[in-house]
């Protein structure tokens, strides 16, 4: 069984689906292998548009494997232990250097690196039901996978403190109430609404679509005018492009546009 299954549409969306519903999908050595490889070709990849990530079964991600994790501390010297997690931290982390957008479709339990896989997403929707959690000193670690940047990022400081001190475990629906979740969908609709958002994205002009993912990476702009001369440059370019003239023309014409990325 493949432990990574890639679905290419025809519009220009790629579903990844995590598949390995018996550990709840945990990002073994398989998996990251198949990962990294897949993320590797994704990036070269000018004909894909938006990338959603799934997991099979009930869950999203369960995280580190803990079996390889305990394995790990058999070998007690930091360096060793810094050697090889921090090239498993930048291989699933990847995710973040595609210049389309991402999603998150989160089908289940997101916790520990697992839910840092979806917060290194742009986008992220939910069942009302899944669990997101990050119980790294629960278990005896520091956060790893960047989520002590990632989280904050995302929710802020006070929620971030509190599910990584205490423990918090959120629901899809109360993750919407504090921003990690863009949007919750019932489990039996959830890909397909995630996926139909995904059509709706790769439907936009590729050009200033990933200008506008490079724009808002990383909190977005250092300042007001950062922004004043990124955008100064960037919509000139975008105004240079053939899908500029499509887009006026179409919605002259009041129709859906075609965009080529030229």
């Amino acid at each position: 069984m493949d432990p990574l299954l890639i679905e290419r549409r025809d519009d220009g969306v790629v579903l990844l689906t995590l598949n390995l519903p018996d550990i709840r999908n945990a990002m073994t050595e398989e998996l990251t292998a198949a990962w990294t490889s897949t993320m590797a070709g994704l990036a070269g990849d000018r004909d894909v548009r938006c990338v959603v990530v799934t997991g099979a079964g009930t869950a999203f991600c369960s995280g580190g494997n803990l079996s390889w994790i305990e394995d790990s501390n058999a070998n007690r010297a930091v360096s060793a232990l810094r050697d090889r997690m921090l090239p498993f931290y930048r291989a699933w982390l990847s995710i973040r250097a595609l210049e389309v957008p991402t999603i998150a479709a989160v089908n289940g339990h997101a916790v520990g690196a697992g839910l840092a896989l979806a917060l290194a997403c742009d986008l992220r929707y939910a069942t009302p039901e899944a669990k997101l959690s990050v119980p790294f000193t629960a278990l005896g670690m520091h956060p790893g996978m960047a989520t002590t940047w990632l989280l904050p990022e995302v929710v802020g400081l006070a929620v971030a403190r509190e599910m990584l001190l205490t423990g918090r475990v959120l629901t899809g629906a109360e993750g919407v109430g504090v921003g990690l979740i863009n949007r919750t969908f019932p489990a039996e609709s959830l890909r397909e609404e995630v996926l139909a958002i995904a059509t709706q994205v790769a439907g936009r002009a590729p050009v200033p679509t990933r200008l506008t993912k490079v724009a808002l990476s990383s909190g977005g702009h250092a300042s007001f005018d950062a922004a004043l001369a990124w955008e100064s440059l960037a919509q000139p370019i975008t105004q240079a492009t053939d899908d500029l003239l499509e887009g006026v023309r179409a919605a002259k014409e009041r129709r859906q546009p075609h965009f080529t990325g030229r």
